[in-house]
């Protein structure tokens, strides 16, 4: 196990991040959560809005809303999980428990997630639900396809088309498994969730758009989008501090992730809400990347140009490769 540094200098960094959270957070803007609210609001009218209004608008321009919107919330989604707009865990739930990405219960996300925020265990195999890496053992179990579906999916063109899809089986594999063994929290997550999703598809029915359709071409292209921010915002470090990564990107992206293309800032402060994120990137932007040992890219096109069709080295975790090769 890594054990996060603890050194002077990382000390005083955090008390300069304290202060500079202090002084944020004395605006009544920023007490109030209004950016937030304004958020929910935008979301759930703009979704219902676009579903009600989608035969004006016409096929193509209803389902790139929807997509937004849906993309949006599951930014929105993260949002809640970490203790926003209020204080108490059940409301935040609450305004976020309609499945509008269809996949994922609210639950499984906030668990996963949270367990995904113990940084010293950050990218470790069997520790990180949220890794992308394998341990040596798992990765010499694998077969050859397995492992060059793994290389295609490393890729930025195939962590959009194929993750989407091996994450849905993975989901569907843990709720098959809770249902088999009776776990019976889950599976009252899971009866919850379709009976929201059952919800949703009526709406969609009601409303005379195709549930087909809306799997097809708003919920899984949703997916696939988060795959934009999530591509290597994460990598394998001795240091806990340097694993994740800042993308300096422009404002529809920014927007559209609520921020967590700062995520460096996100992991050092998880509470701070998504509004002040960049703030506190911009006031410590030298520290940050010392901080981080320089991960920081520019744009989500650097991505894209290096890695479109070429795999991204995220395969057995060097932390566990090395502890396999003294083992043997």
């Amino acid at each position: 196990m890594l054990i996060p540094r603890t050194d002077k200098r990382a000390a005083w960094l955090h008390d300069e991040q304290r202060y500079t959270v202090r002084q944020l957070s004395k605006s009544w803007l920023w007490r109030s959560e209004l950016p937030t609210w304004i958020l929910l609001i935008t979301l759930y009218g703009g979704w219902f809005t676009t579903l009600a209004y989608h035969a004006e608008l016409g096929l193509f321009a209803s389902t790139l809303l929807l997509i937004l919107f849906t993309t949006w919330y599951l930014s929105f989604q993260h949002e809640l999980i970490h203790g926003h707009p209020t204080r108490w865990p059940r409301v935040n739930q609450l305004l976020g428990l309609l499945p509008l990405a269809v996949w994922y219960p609210y639950g499984l996300y906030r668990d996963s997630h949270l367990a995904h925020h113990r940084n010293h265990l950050l990218t470790e195999p069997g520790e990180d639900p949220e890794t992308y890496y394998f341990s040596a053992q798992y990765w010499e179990r694998l077969t050859p396809w397995q492992k060059r579906a793994i290389h295609w999916r490393n890729t930025f063109v195939g962590r959009l088309l194929l993750a989407p899809l091996l994450d849905i089986a993975g989901v569907v594999k843990g709720m098959l498994t809770a249902f088999a063994k009776g776990h019976r929290p889950a599976m009252v997550m899971w009866l919850l969730h379709f009976a929201l999703l059952g919800l949703v598809f009526y709406e969609l029915h009601r409303r005379g758009f195709s549930v087909l359709w809306y799997l097809i071409a708003v919920s899984y292209p949703a997916l696939a989008i988060t795959k934009v921010r999530s591509f290597l915002e994460h990598r394998a470090a001795d240091d806990p501090l340097a694993r994740s990564a800042i993308t300096e990107t422009s404002l529809p992206w920014r927007l559209l992730f609520l921020n967590l293309n700062y995520h460096s800032v996100h992991h050092d402060l998880p509470g701070i809400p998504w509004y002040g994120l960049r703030k506190i990137w911009l006031n410590d932007r030298a520290l940050y990347q010392e901080r981080n040992q320089g991960f920081v890219v520019k744009g989500y096109r650097e991505w894209w140009s290096n890695y479109r069709f070429r795999p991204v080295d995220v395969t057995v975790h060097p932390g566990k490769r090395e502890e396999n090769r003294r083992a043997s």
